[in-house]
C-alpha cells in the first residue's frame, strides 16, 4: 500500500476528518495528518481472498460477524483512525459503538475479534506502529 501525506495538511480532528473525506478515497488518520492509502495490485489480490475466506467460514459457522469495505478502528484519546485492510466486526457489539451508525467507525476491542493488515514493503507504516496501537484497544492482529 502506497501511503500518501497530503502537502500542507493541517491538523483535524477526528470530527474534521469525518466531515472532509471524501467518500470514493481510502483516507486514514494518522495523528491528527490525513493520509491517503493506495493499495496495489498485489496487496488488493490479498485482501480480497482473505475477505472471501472470512465470508465464507462466517457463513458456515454461522457467526454474527460483519467484514465491512470502509469500517475505521478510531483509538481512543487520539486523533487517528485506520482503515485496516480486512476488519472483522461483532454485529451485536456495534451497539454500544456511539460512532458506528453515522461513521462506520468502531471504538471499543468488543466490537473487533479480528482485524489484519497485509504487510508490504512500507511495512512499518503497515504493520509496526499499527500493530501496538490495535493491540492497545485489546485487537487481536
Amino acid at each position: 500500500m502506497v501511503t500518501i501525506p497530503l502537502p500542507d495538511a493541517q491538523l483535524m480532528t477526528f470530527a474534521e476528518f469525518i466531515n472532509w473525506k471524501p467518500d470514493n478515497r481510502r483516507y486514514e488518520l494518522h495523528h491528527g495528518s490525513p493520509i491517503e492509502m493506495q493499495p496495489t495490485g498485489d496487496r488488493e489480490e490479498v485482501i480480497s481472498f482473505l475477505n472471501a475466506v472470512l465470508v465464507v467460514e462466517v457463513h458456515r459457522l454461522q457467526q454474527p460477524f460483519l467484514l465491512p469495505k470502509q469500517a475505521l478502528v478510531k483509538l481512543p484519546n487520539e486523533e487517528t483512525a485506520y482503515l485496516p485492510d480486512v476488519v472483522l466486526l461483532n454485529r451485536p457489539a456495534l451497539a454500544q459503538e456511539p460512532l458506528w451508525k453515522k461513521a462506520s467507525t468502531v471504538t471499543l476491542g468488543a466490537s473487533v475479534p479480528l482485524v489484519i493488515e497485509v504487510v508490504s514493503t512500507n511495512w512499518r507504516d503497515d504493520y509496526g506502529k499499527k500493530s501496538v496501537d490495535y493491540e492497545s484497544l485489546g485487537i487481536p492482529e
